[in-house]
């Protein structure tokens, strides 16, 4: 069995960018995403994911690095100023890689 090394972007930021977040991510070169709710504690305190304006998300973007890249540096341009957003970017080795 053969593995292709891809980057696994992940972003944790505020709910309410979901939608807009999806749009930037399809433009920017996203093949596809997961999106899960997030709860937890970090330098804005703790945020509950039960309750809509202060729930967060988890997305995850399988991709190639220039990928990852491009998407890391626009989101921190357009969101980083106004929004709760940690962006990290791990290597992971995939099946099937023409998927990502």
């Amino acid at each position: 069995m053969e593995m292709t090394a891809r980057k696994l972007l992940t972003i944790v930021t505020e709910a309410a960018i979901e939608d807009t977040l999806v749009r930037d991510l399809e433009q920017l070169g996203a093949r596809g995403y997961t999106i899960t709710d997030a709860r937890g504690k970090g330098s804005g305190g703790k945020r509950d994911a039960t309750w809509g304006p202060h729930a967060n998300i988890r997305l995850e973007v399988l991709c190639d690095a220039a990928t990852a890249l491009a998407i890391c540096a626009a989101l921190r341009e357009r969101y980083s100023d106004n929004y709760s957003m940690v962006m990290y970017v791990g290597d992971v080795d995939v099946l099937r890689p023409a998927k990502f």
